[in-house]
């Protein structure tokens, strides 16, 4: 199985917080997460139903939410909203039509009208022979279903219930749920609909009826089990429930996004992650009275700017950690002189990292502010826009930045990722062969450009272009990771791992306490694709989180690769663990759907262990 390399969007990109060159790895996780969704949402009880032509919401949710998701054109929000709401009626009017029929039940012969029945009550009932409390019971039933068809449900409930105490069949008791479904009465309808399930407990409208209830009072877990429950039954036949299930999974999970962010505290991600960002701007000398040979102290404003830049080149979490307690000191200290504007630089970018946005905004404003030429101040601002959706802004801030200073490569390096990560790849591939064109140092615009070649097909062009960076940065790691991606995507597997050999020794030689792990990812992906061979790739994950616990694609690796073997309980963890580690409202949402469709196939297996039978019986991967 060979993946595309997909086209890179904001909410995998994350363009403030890792270069679009170190995203394509998650990009890369995300999309073979995509074409094995038959595998993963069967485990997950939810879903061969599934196609590229029904969004996965929670690889690409929606970017009205300002979430970093992929921007949608209004006609395909407005046809995203059309199908959803055409779904959530579909669920409303399957739960409100009663049944017609009882199965395997006799026609009612020569019974009065329901004018002429006498009083139905326990004591009556008491005296009428099984024959007889069929033939009343039938009876009833037809009448309650004209009296729903009419509109009059108190009545249809008045004579359901008077057939319930003839028989206790389940069809009685889901139709007298139609019509507290009809009423807005939800609580009596998951009365109701749960004797019906506990007499027949496949019961599909009963479970599909009493789901909608669920969601009508927000018990969103609930409704996503009992769907999920009449989709195996179904053999996920059922297109209005699959699709019940994407919409409850994107509900429960966004109500869970908001109060895990609400709840979540502030901290820098992984030392990966931050890394992988601040080398995405070339290195400058550090300003005069800065410099290691100067000694200042710490108990000043310059002592802490010192402080903060030599602890971010020990490119470790804790050194990070360092820099941005010491930057905000720096500014509580002040008395920073020509460096204030740097000051206000470096601290709006840890707080964009700690994803404070507003703060991060009025900070890099104010650097613009006191120094205009610092053209990085324009960059990053330009780059927060564009992870808030605000592509228009970002483009402004370039054109800001270049009207400073044309000639500084790092202004085309990121004006670059926007084209990018708009699909412009043309106008991206002019920008990045400018950035080489002023600075032929940077390794990350060839790198970049030889996969915006790829990305517009040109794939001789981008291994010559990768061929190059071989030759002329051969000590660099970076190199042989990307382009070790490039050929495990041609599907030349076993070159595709000696360069990510390469990269992963010489990570180990030039940085071994605060190493890349993508090359180790990328490998465990690899293997995975060539041989299937779980445990090595697991290992390579288990490598990479001793190095870096806080990297989120580590962690998203590992869920996958656990849940396509059937591990469900283990996976669970690890998506929690994702969700926790996620920056944007986005990320998060899409590891608790999956947490929640892993969850939801665990209550399966103990709610309904005959369901979890069959559903093992679908995937071959749940018998491992």
């Amino acid at each position: 199985m060979s993946n595309p390399l997909p086209s890179v969007s904001p909410t995998v990109a994350r363009p403030v917080a890792v270069p679009v060159e170190s995203s394509s790895l998650w990009d890369r996780i995300t999309t073979w997460a995509s074409e094995n969704k038959a595998v993963v949402y069967t485990i997950a009880g939810v879903a061969v139903v599934f196609t590229g032509a029904g969004v996965v919401y929670y690889l690409n949710s929606d970017s009205n939410n300002n979430n970093g998701a992929p921007k949608l054109s209004k006609k395909e929000r407005r046809k995203r909203k059309e199908v959803e709401k055409k779904a959530a009626e579909e669920a409303e009017k399957a739960a409100a039509a009663p049944e017609k029929e009882i199965p395997s039940q006799p026609k009612p012969t020569s019974v009065e009208s329901t004018d002429e029945l006498p009083e139905i009550d326990e004591a009556f009932v008491a005296t009428l022979s099984p024959e007889q409390r069929d033939t009343y019971a039938g009876k009833l039933k037809d009448a309650g279903n004209k009296a729903y068809g009419n509109k009059e449900y108190n009545r249809a409930i008045d004579l359901y219930s008077k057939a319930i105490l003839c028989k206790a069949n389940p069809i009685f008791y889901s139709n007298r749920a139609a019509c507290y479904n009809a009423l807005g009465e939800w609580n009596k309808v998951v009365e109701d609909t749960t004797a019906a399930t506990n007499l027949d407990p496949e019961y599909v409208k009963a479970l599909n009826r009493r789901a909608n209830a669920y969601e009508h009072l927000k018990m969103y877990g609930e409704a996503l089990l009992d769907f999920t429950a009449s989709c195996i039954i179904d053999s996920f036949k059922n297109q209005s429930s699959a699709e019940a299930v994407e919409r409850l999974l994107k509900k429960f999970a966004e109500q869970k996004a908001q109060e895990l962010i609400a709840n979540r505290p502030v901290k820098l991600p992984s030392h990966t992650f931050v890394g992988n960002y601040l080398q995405s701007f070339r290195t400058k000398p550090r300003p005069a009275g800065l410099e290691d040979s100067v000694e200042l102290s710490e108990e000043t404003g310059p002592g802490q700017l010192q402080l903060g830049l030599k602890a971010m080149d020990k490119r470790t979490g804790d050194g990070y950690e360092e820099a941005r307690a010491a930057f905000d000191k720096a500014l509580e200290l002040g008395d920073l002189g020509e460096n204030e504007a740097l000051g206000y630089n470096l601290r709006g970018t840890f707080r964009c990292l700690l994803g404070k946005h507003e703060d991060a905004m009025a900070d890099l404003t104010k650097s613009i502010e006191l120094d205009p030429s610092m053209t990085q101040s324009y960059i990053k601002r330009a780059s927060m826009s564009l992870e808030m959706g605000a592509a228009d802004a970002a483009a402004e801030d370039f054109e800001k930045a270049l009207e400073q200073n044309s000639e500084d490569p790092d202004i085309y390096y990121h004006r670059a990722q926007l084209h990018f990560i708009k699909g412009e790849f043309s106008d991206a591939a002019r920008d990045y062969q400018k950035s080489i064109d002023l600075d032929r140092d940077f390794i990350f615009s060839h790198i970049q450009l030889g996969v915006t070649q790829y990305k517009m097909g040109s794939i001789a062009s981008s291994m010559s272009t990768f061929r190059r960076c071989i030759k002329n940065f051969k000590e660099v790691p970076d190199v042989y990771n990307y382009y070790g991606e490039l050929l495990l995507d041609q599907g030349n597997y076993q070159e595709a791992v000696e360069k990510f050999d390469t990269a992963i020794e010489m990570e180990k030689k030039t940085k071994p306490m605060a190493m890349n792990v993508l090359p180790l990812i990328n490998k465990a992906l690899c293997l995975f694709q060539q041989k299937q061979d779980y445990s090595e790739a697991e290992k390579l994950c288990e490598k990479a989180l001793i190095i870096d616990p806080e990297c989120d694609i580590a962690v998203a690796t590992m869920a996958q690769l656990l849940l396509q073997q059937g591990k469900v309980t283990e996976a669970l963890k690890y998506f929690e663990r994702a969700a926790e580690l996620a920056r944007t409202e986005g990320e998060t949402v899409n590891a608790l759907s999956y947490a929640e469709a892993t969850r939801t196939q665990l209550l399966v297996q103990e709610k309904y262990p005959k369901l979890a039978a069959r559903l093992q019986g679908m995937n071959p991967a749940l018998g491992r």
